[in-house]
C-alpha cells in the first residue's frame, strides 16, 4: 500500500494534476485554492499530533 502511495506523488503526476487544476479552477482561483489546501493540511497535522500530546500529559 505504501509503495502505491509513493508512486502517486511522482513529479510527472503532480505536474499533470497541476495543469488539470489550472484548467478547472482558472489562474485567478489557484492561489486561494492553494492557501485553503495548505491551511487544511496544517490543521490535519495538528489534529493528528494532539493525541500524542494528550497521551504524554496523561502518563506524567
Amino acid at each position: 500500500m505504501e509503495n502505491m502511495i509513493g508512486e502517486l506523488f511522482q513529479p510527472m503526476h503532480l505536474l499533470v494534476v497541476g495543469i488539470v487544476a489550472l484548467f478547472v479552477f482558472g489562474p485567478d482561483k489557484l492561489p486561494q485554492l492553494g492557501r485553503t489546501l495548505g491551511k487544511a493540511v496544517r490543521e490535519l497535522r495538528g489534529a493528528m499530533n494532539e493525541p500524542d500530546e494528550v497521551t504524554k500529559d496523561s502518563t506524567k
